[in-house]
């Protein structure tokens, strides 16, 4: 997997792709990432990328010019199976959503700041328009961030264990369940004895009922429809 990320701060993502698990996936040859500066592709002294919004109002707006010649370039390079753009009034990000992107070679992620991009680059380029939640963020770098790095550990070889990733929360609608290590027993409190058992149906049975009751008591929202309620 290939993925490129438009910004105008790109200072803000030289951390999250040099450590860890991104780091990782890029060293072995499963994905990369190139962080690519808008600034770059802007004109003057000053290199704009922004101005005022027409009809006036509080804030600057990204100019269309500078991202349409960024994504030009881009594409001359390689064909993006989604050109992202991270917006508040996108589609939610969620763990299918992950799964599907996962299956995708190439991914193209607009990072929006200030007010958001002028309209036309959204019309003219944009494919999928995500959002990681109802709040608000300075940029779309973090967003973006968060994006890469659910949908790169899905990538198989990525992770040391192939089936981590499937035994997530919200892998199969429910939250996960409770997790132990040694000892197994500290200042008196102990662990669930079928974890002790070396019974594998036993433990799969009381993990998935582990599963459904904690969703109930954090996010029974999940379990509408379910018939697990």
């Amino acid at each position: 997997m290939h993925i490129d990320i438009i910004t105008v701060v790109p200072g803000l993502l030289e951390g999250p792709f040099s450590h860890s698990i991104l780091k990782r996936a890029e060293d072995k040859g499963l994905a990369s990432v190139r962080v690519h500066n808008l600034r770059d592709y802007a004109t003057g002294k000053q290199n704009q990328v922004d101005d005022y919004a027409f009809g006036g109002g509080a804030g600057m707006v990204m100019m269309i010019e500078p991202i349409a010649r960024c994504i030009e370039a881009l594409q001359k390079e390689r064909t993006y199976d989604e050109i992202i753009y991270m917006t508040p009034d996108g589609e939610t990000f969620d763990q299918p959503m992950a799964n599907s992107l996962s299956l995708k070679r190439n991914l193209l992620i607009l990072c929006g700041h200030y007010k958001g991009v002028d309209q036309r680059v959204r019309d003219k380029f944009i494919t999928r328009e995500i959002s990681i939640g109802d709040f608000v963020l300075s940029g779309g770098e973090l967003a973006a961030a968060v994006i890469a790095d659910a949908v790169i550990r899905l990538i198989p070889g990525v992770l040391n264990d192939e089936t981590s990733a499937l035994t997530d929360s919200f892998q199969d609608g429910l939250l996960a369940p409770p997790v132990y290590t040694r000892p197994a027993e500290y200042e008196g409190m102990g662990i669930p004895e079928v974890l002790l058992s070396g019974h594998e149906a036993k433990i799969n049975e009381w993990r998935f009922e582990a599963s459904v009751r904690r969703t109930k008591e954090k996010r029974p929202d999940l379990l509408k429809g379910s018939g697990w309620e």
